[in-house]
Parts: structure tokens; sequence; C-alpha cells
């Protein structure tokens, strides 16, 4: 295994997939990600969350699609050459198994290691997105990234 990226006190070290949305990082757990693919064609649902753009077939299972950007509250924008779909298996709350859904990035980096600070260092001031959404923030080349509390941030608690 590779040393982890900028070393944190009392940090775990987490595998993690380093996604780029707008110009912010988020790191999700590598160990969650099923797959990762070019965009597929989008299947509208009626009366779907506004951030669930709608299903996408994937290997024969419709899956839904979360576009983390309108979560977030940034402006939704259209599929660029490094968009990409990643399929992820999410705990949901009392539900036995994982959830399977999808999550649009403007862009995938890379997968490596991270020194994860414990989620009481989640700064309460100055974040732009709730702090119930984010598990932690870490550094990764310099820059700062977010760690998603997904089951939060996609409404599966």
């Amino acid at each position: 295994m590779s040393a982890p990226v900028n070393a944190i006190a009392g940090a775990a070290t987490e595998r993690v997939l380093m996604l780029g949305l707008g110009g912010e990082y988020l790191a999700i757990d590598a160990a969650i990600v099923r797959e990762i693919m070019d965009p597929a064609p989008v299947t509208t649902v009626p009366g779907a969350r506004s951030f669930v753009s709608g299903v996408i077939n994937v290997r024969g299972e419709i899956v839904p699609l979360a576009d983390l950007r309108v979560r977030l509250g940034m402006p939704a924008t259209e599929h660029g050459p490094d968009t990409r779909f990643v399929v992820i298996e999410v705990e949901a709350g009392d539900e036995p198994e994982p959830i399977l859904v999808t999550v649009v990035a403007d862009k995938v980096h890379e997968v490596c290691d991270l020194d994860c600070p414990p989620a009481s260092t989640v700064p309460r001031i100055g974040m732009a997105w709730p702090p119930e959404l984010i598990r932690g923030v870490a550094l990764w080349k310099d820059d700062f990234v977010i760690l998603p509390n997904l089951p939060a941030l996609l409404g599966l608690n």
C-alpha cells in the first residue's frame, strides 16, 4: 500500500476515490465503488427528488442517478468530456442490504490512500454545506477534500 497523502494527527487512513465536483474535491470510500462508467441515457422519474435526475440501466439493473451538484446547491451543468457516472453501494438506515446509487462526477481523479480526520473535526462554521452532510475534511495534494456523509447526502438515513 502506498503512503497516505498529507498525514494528519489522529487521522485514519482510508482508500478513497477522488472525485471532482465543480471546483471541489470529494473523497468516497473506494470499497463502496462498484463501477465507473461513461454517461448513459437517463430516464426521468416524475415526482422524484430534485437531485435525483432519473434512473439509468446498469448491466440490467435500474439504478437511481443522483446529481450531487444539485443536492449541494451548486448550479447544474451539462455533462462534459470528463463526466463520469460512479455506481456505489450505500448503507441505508434499516435496509438489510446496501442500495445501489449512481452519482454524477465532473471528473474522476484517482484512487489513493488519504488520512481522514475524525468526524469531530468537521468545522461547524465557514462551510458552504450543512455540516450533517459532511463527515470530514482532509488534505489531498495541498487542496481541501470533502468527505461526504453519503447516506445523509442521498437522503437515506
